[in-house]
């Protein structure tokens, strides 16, 4: 289903939000046979309940639905009853605070949208006029732009490599009027991207490097996406257990993809960067090893303690590129460490961020939007674990502690000179179905980015 709002003079059926305590008022602006219908079916306005009342005809004349009875459990609660309900045209006529209605708008058109590559599915059929009072243009673009993240990292790695993923690029760059270029292969060692090179040489599937421009005028944001396509762990080979979701390695890509969508779509004032490294990392006789010492792009020489802490290496080049321009902000995305799924779980996306401003931005607009981030500190005492007195860098510090952290300062080091800079460790997937949200791929923080945009860059 297109994941837009039904048109405004489409004749719809009115949904009322119901609770317990409201139920009693309700029931009273409605006709005797309404009410006595309603205490036929037993609706007692329970969290999810549906109330269908027929008019004379038999068409449904009004629909009403229990709201859950503590919101702050979770989020897109009217995804729910766009799946209960049966097809048609609906608009909601209670009374509702406009974060919360452009949440529920939301969630209803994210209830449509399903991942159908490889069988045959569909999602919610009932469509929603959008309410009065939302930017119906804006909630369609988050719609789409979570859409993308979410099939780029469903579809499997054997259809979702280096080169897939840099035509998922190239078509959102011809959709947007965007300019991109692609340094593929041996081409990345003359490019002087020598750690995206040492990390996907392995694969027959060549590594690349994703760099897409949009926008002429205003200030310049880039954004860098972690593109691991899948990651085996390398030479340090993962179990199995752990090798069974890394198709979903190159989240953060899929992310800043689907933030671009967003930004383009609306149209933002302002000069936007995606930069993608996207590669396979693979065993094969010149994978590359542990103790090896690598150069990068920024001179900086790093130790291989870990071949399958490969993410923050493409990573690293692909930092150093983007803050040889100096935007005005900067932002990593990546699925980068168990650490942080520890620390917060798979439903928090956590940051850090080199500016108070940045931080505080985000930490409003993430609870505007309901898209839940924390900080995390870029902690000065730990930068100690990062320097293996034989290189510059370890990409793998003995003992884990602290392992978001000291990946991020990794990271931080290959952004120095970057005005504002910010990380995102996120997981990028939904591990049990909630509302609005499958078993799957999934956005995280990408919509709390997109509010804050405009406090942050001054737009």
């Amino acid at each position: 289903m297109t994941l837009r709002f039904a048109e405004p003079q489409v004749p719809a059926t009115k949904l009322h939000i119901v609770s317990r305590e409201n139920l009693p008022a309700w029931r009273e602006t409605l006709g005797q046979e309404p009410r006595n219908w309603l205490e036929r079916i037993g609706f007692s306005g329970a969290q999810d309940e549906v109330a269908l009342l027929p008019d004379g005809p038999g068409a449904i004349a009004v629909a009403g639905w229990g709201t859950p009875a503590k919101q702050a459990r979770g989020r897109f609660h009217m995804a729910t009853i766009a799946g209960k309900l049966p097809e048609g045209v609906y608009e909601i006529a209670t009374d509702l605070p406009q974060e919360l209605l452009a949440e529920s708008a939301l969630g209803w058109l994210l209830a449509g949208h399903v991942f159908d590559r490889y069988t045959p599915r569909s999602g919610a059929k009932a469509r929603l006029k959008a309410p009065a009072g939302i930017n119906a243009a804006l909630i369609e673009a988050i719609a789409a732009g979570e859409a993308l993240a979410r099939d780029l990292i469903n579809i499997p790695a054997n259809d979702m490599g280096p080169d897939e993923l840099e035509q998922a690029a190239r078509s959102l760059a011809d959709a947007h009027g965007a300019a991109i270029d692609v340094t593929t292969g041996d081409a990345l060692i003359s490019a002087n991207l020598p750690l995206i090179h040492a990390v996907g040489r392995a694969s027959p599937r060549a590594p690349r490097l994703i760099d897409m421009r949009w926008g002429e005028t205003g200030p310049t944001l880039t954004l860098v996406g972690k593109g691991v396509c899948f990651d085996t762990g390398g030479l340090n080979l993962k179990p199995g257990a752990s090798m069974g979701l890394m198709k979903k390695d190159m989240g953060g890509a899929a992310n800043v993809l689907g933030l671009a969508s967003m930004i383009m779509a609306l149209k933002l004032p302002l000069r936007l960067r995606v930069l993608i490294p996207a590669v396979e990392n693979a065993v094969a006789g010149n994978s590359f090893r542990p103790q090896d010492i690598l150069p990068s792009r920024k001179g900086l020489t790093v130790e291989i303690n870990n071949t399958d802490a490969e993410g923050r290496l493409v990573l690293a080049d692909a930092l150093t590129l983007a803050t040889e321009e100096d935007p005005d902000c900067l932002i990593s995305m990546a699925t980068l460490t168990g650490a942080a799924r520890v620390a917060v779980g798979p439903d928090i996306a956590p940051f850090y961020s080199t500016q108070e401003p940045m931080a505080a931005a985000l930490a409003a607009a993430a609870l505007r939007v309901a898209d839940p981030v924390w900080r995390l500190p870029f902690h000065e005492p730990y930068e100690a674990m990062i320097e293996p007195g034989v290189a510059d860098l370890d990409n793998a510090p003995r003992g884990g502690m602290a392992g978001s952290i000291t990946a991020a300062l990794f990271l931080r080091r290959f952004a120095e000179g970057a005005n504002n800079y910010t990380h995102f460790d996120i997981y990028g997937w939904q591990p049990a179905a909630a509302p609005a949200r499958p078993v799957g791929g999934v956005g995280q923080g990408i919509r709390a980015i997109l509010d804050a945009l405009p406090e942050v860059l001054g737009l």
